[in-house]
């Protein structure tokens, strides 16, 4: 690994800890208490505040700040935590605030892209390999499940629940849980087929992506409410871990999930 490099000009205070070959530009800050991962990257003028720990081999652009204090007036100076995974890239201008009292932190996976001026607020889960579009707003307290995309000008409502493998269009205001597989768009959002597209990307199978094509069919196609589909789903197709995970989700969403056309 390459020798650690930090620009005379940058401020890093000493009871920050710095991994191994990591580079901190000029005027980038690092305050107190901070940990920054092996080979990390910190542009000028980038801000990794107190209660943040990056993983390894994060890159943080200029202006974007990581552990800002929580946007949340019921904050009253708690410890809490903003944690990046290994390998994630935070944009230009973007924030990640850390935790409250509610969880004691918030977390972002790896191998993810928050892009520039995205927002992610107190006490959000993210998973891995997650992309978040520019300016897309993620409110408190949301969970975002391993390769959700989440595109540009996106506004998500506190408490959301965003599965995997979800394509969301841009310009999306997301109110309800968005189970995992689908595409979702349109004002007022709904659900708009299955991402197609992504789970190929991924390798999913032709049976794989057949089935799950089927099911939500079920759920969203053939003019019944949520509960006697769910039971139809149940006994007529062959259990595996994608038929679970969709049962599981709708089944425990507790703001309800997108609607369909036909609603």
């Amino acid at each position: 690994m390459s020798e650690t490099k930090i620009s005379p000009l940058a401020s890093v205070d000493p009871h920050a800890e710095i991994g191994a070959g990591v580079e901190i530009g000029p005027f980038a800050v690092v305050e107190a208490g901070a940990k920054i991962g092996d080979g990390s990257i910190l542009h000028p003028h980038a801000v990794v505040r107190y209660g943040s720990t990056l993983g390894k081999g994060c890159v943080i652009h200029p202006g974007a700040v990581i552990g800002g204090v929580p946007q949340d007036l019921k904050f009253q100076g708690e410890d809490s935590t903003a944690v990046l995974g290994d390998y994630t890239t935070v944009r230009e201008c973007a924030t990640v605030n850390r935790g409250t009292a509610s969880r004691g932190t918030t977390v972002v996976g790896s191998r993810c892209l928050l892009m520039a001026y995205s927002h992610i607020a107190h006490d959000c889960i993210l998973g891995d390999q997650i992309i978040i579009g520019n300016a897309t707003q993620i409110a408190g307290e949301v969970e975002i499940d391993d390769h959700a995309i989440i595109s540009g000008g996106v506004l998500v409502h506190q408490f959301v629940r965003i599965s995997q493998h979800v394509m969301i269009q841009g310009g999306s205001r997301v109110s309800k849980d968005i189970p995992p597989y689908v595409l979702v768009g349109r004002d007022p959002l709904v659900y708009c087929g299955i991402n197609i597209v992504g789970l190929r990307r991924r390798e999913f199978s032709n049976d794989q992506i057949f089935l799950i094509n089927d099911i939500y069919r079920t759920l969203y196609q053939r003019g019944l409410n949520n509960s006697d589909a769910l039971e139809i789903i149940q006994l007529e197709y062959v259990d595996c871990y994608e038929k679970n995970l969709i049962l599981d989700f709708v089944r425990t969403s507790k703001r309800g999930i997108v609607r369909g056309t036909m609603e």
